[in-house]
């Protein structure tokens, strides 16, 4: 073969060191956009789906991490290699190749055997075994015991002697009462001032008492209030033996204690639990998504026809997922199916509900 003419070799040479001076040109502003693009993005995770990491994974692997380092890249040559490695793991675990069958079934046994465990405290191994078998699941005591044991589930003997607090309020729902207070800020002449609107739920049918609003919850005035929850005719606590408290200072020992004479016993829950007192927790976010947090008041007396219209949506008004999506109070049907139905509003609209009304 002869050899290459000078003119052509000098032709290849020139046409290399364009395209390399564009290469060159085309990674510098590359190099120049990601900078940017990083001071952009500083401080923010960026969430990369499995393919684009893939994808990333199979060119960083290509380029190297020398190059990448010169590249400046979004993601660090230290993540792009670990994708690289994982990627390469799963090729040989056969991880992508898993569809329906076994593995699926096993996690749905493992369910059931923590849902047992977890709904029946005095079942052991033996006993949850029936109870699958009885399902057409045959699992060993030993399978039974690891699935508890990596859940974290005590065996039967340990764990019948806790109570979950769902269970225990369950079996108690009818006598347990929820107190609390949330905040409004409400404009007055001396400014905006913060009112204290101290509330008592029946844990059972969820209805709420409103038990007083005020801008000095001190002790003296939470002592009235516990006189008007014991009121022998209408107190909101009779017949109530349980009353749930957090660790708020306003329930001061006098006032528990006066409580307490009045026959109902005051549970302080223990420090930074909310979810132990999750039903007032609940009432709360709903009165104000739904209500405070749009409006701007302007004195207590605004406050308190506020809270009070809510009220009444919503007990009678409003539908509860804690109840089977149903009313706390059903009204009487007073209409036929055909009827028209129409729109009740209030707040100017804020609250809606929809009912039959007779021709």
């Amino acid at each position: 073969m002869g050899s290459i003419h000078p003119l052509l070799t000098f032709l290849l040479a020139v046409v290399s060191g364009w395209v390399h001076r564009r290469q060159l040109l085309v990674i510098e502003f590359l190099q120049a956009e990601n900078r940017m693009l990083k001071n952009r993005l500083r401080g923010k995770r960026i969430r990369f789906t499995d393919e684009e990491r893939a994808l990333l994974a199979r060119k960083a692997k290509a380029v190297g991490r020398k190059a990448l380092m010169e590249l400046d890249t979004i993601v660090s040559p230290d993540t792009l290699m670990r994708w690289h490695r994982r990627l390469v793991a799963q090729k040989w675990d056969y991880s992508h190749r898993r569809g329906p069958g076994r593995p699926g079934i096993m996690q749905e046994i493992s369910q059931l055997i923590v849902r047992m465990a977890v709904d029946n405290p005095g079942w052991g191994y033996t006993r949850i075994q029936g109870a699958l078998a009885n399902l057409e699941h045959k699992v060993g005591r030993g399978t039974i015991a690891n699935v508890l044991k990596a859940n974290g589930v005590e065996p039967a003997p340990e764990r019948g002697k806790h109570i979950r607090w769902s269970t225990f309020l369950k079996a108690h729902w009818k006598v347990f009462a929820a107190s609390d207070f949330f905040s409004v800020e409400v404009w007055t002449p001396r400014g905006l001032v913060t009112y204290y609107v101290l509330f008592v739920m029946s844990i059972a049918d969820r209805v709420v008492h409103i038990a007083g609003v005020t801008n000095r919850p001190d002790e003296a005035w939470m002592l009235q209030i516990g006189r008007h929850l014991h009121d022998a005719e209408d107190g909101v606590l009779a017949g109530k033996r349980y009353l749930i408290v957090d660790r708020d200072t306003k329930y001061s020992k006098r006032f528990r204690d006066f409580i307490a004479e009045g026959g109902t016993e005051v549970i302080r829950l223990p420090p930074l639990s909310p979810n132990l007192n999750a039903h007032a927790e609940r009432f709360v976010r709903s009165i104000k998504e739904e209500c405070l947090t749009k409006m701007i008041f302007f004195g207590q007396g605004s406050l308190r026809r506020a809270i009070t219209e809510y009220m009444a949506h919503f007990h009678a008004e409003r539908n509860h997922q804690g109840l089977e999506n149903r009313l706390i109070r059903e009204m009487p049907v007073v209409a036929a199916n055909d009827a028209s139905i129409h729109r009740r509003t209030r707040l100017g609209g804020m609250l809606s509900y929809y009912h039959r009304v007779a021709a």
